[in-house]
């Protein structure tokens, strides 16, 4: 066998395969940067070498013999199983499991919709994710990377920022009918609340009300009053359905305002003075392929920053 497969023919069965594909000597020529002649005599040597026909020559066209098209068939496997090897080696560093950690409704909306991006840049890499609380300790370990709101704090572990939150109210067209305008932060009063009671690591039941109602001065509200979510979209999710007015997250419901699912009330967007982040621990994006899912992830976000209506 070796004898049969010595290096010139390696070189015949490489214009065989483009040959094949092309079933046309002229086609193969071209794209090899030789003359028809030449691929022509390297077709012909090769079945010499092999003792079968490969190609019936007709009137104006190329057909494969029955070994021929078996070869074919055979060579081109080979090339492909060379080409996912040489791919492998090369991605080497980028192959292997990252697990990576999320508040819940930040993967929901943000990064689960870029993953595919992910998968295709790095086909190799097999992302674990896992949906946490931020009520729940970062605990060092148990990720590679985690995204988190916070307020840039994490004792022991770095964080790289990604983006700040802004919080304001929205609702569905549908719950102002029959009811008083909502013009001004008085008249929700008139109106049932809604509550996300994770909203950040450490945040209590009413604290993105809070937050926003101190912010633009509103005048004093009963905010115990209404349903509460542990989940920002399942909160977006009850405005939707016209179950009262809840507090968005700038950075979550770019869709449903641009759809006109929810609408936002007031002008005023708030600050929160919390931000995204990737949380790791210290070296950890000393692991190449760690480093290369972290730097994804910030292009991702300095993207959809640049994205954000102003």
């Amino acid at each position: 066998m070796s004898r049969l497969l010595h290096a010139q023919t390696h070189a015949w069965l490489k214009v065989f395969a483009i040959s094949a594909r092309h079933l046309s000597f002229t086609r193969a020529a071209e794209e090899l940067h030789v003359t028809t002649g030449a691929v022509s005599q390297q077709i012909k040597q090769l079945e010499e070498r092999l003792g079968f026909k490969l190609f019936r020559r007709l009137p104006r066209r190329l057909e494969l013999t029955e070994e021929g098209r078996r070869l074919a068939a055979a060579v081109e496997e080979a090339y492909l199983a060379v080409g996912l090897e040489v791919r492998r080696l090369r991605s080497g560093v980028m192959s292997g499991v990252i697990r990576l950690r999320s508040v819940p409704s930040f993967l929901h909306k943000w990064l689960m919709p870029r993953l595919p991006r992910l998968q295709a840049r790095f086909p190799d890499i097999e992302l674990h994710v896992r949906a946490e609380d931020s009520s729940l300790s970062l605990r060092d370990g148990d990720f590679d990377l985690a995204l988190d709101l916070n307020d840039g704090h994490a004792p022991g572990l770095s964080i790289t920022p990604l983006m700040e939150e802004h919080i304001f109210p929205v609702c569905a067209p549908a719950l102002l009918r029959g009811r008083p305008p909502l013009r001004h932060p008085a008249d929700l009063a008139w109106y049932p609340l809604l509550h996300d009671v994770t909203a950040w690591r450490g945040s209590h039941e009413h604290a993105e009300w809070e937050r926003y109602l101190e912010a633009i001065e509103a005048p004093p509200l009963n905010l115990r009053r209404g349903y509460t979510f542990n989940r920002n979209h399942l909160t977006m999710e009850a405005a939707i359905a016209g179950m009262g007015v809840a507090i968005a997250r700038q950075t979550l419901i770019r869709g449903e305002l641009e759809s006109g699912a929810l609408i936002a009330p007031f002008a005023q967007r708030v600050p929160t003075g919390m931000r995204y982040g990737i949380v790791h621990a210290p070296g950890a994006l000393d692991d190449r392929r760690v480093a290369a899912v972290h730097d994804w992830i910030v292009e991702e976000a300095r993207r959809a920053v640049g994205a954000l209506p102003t």
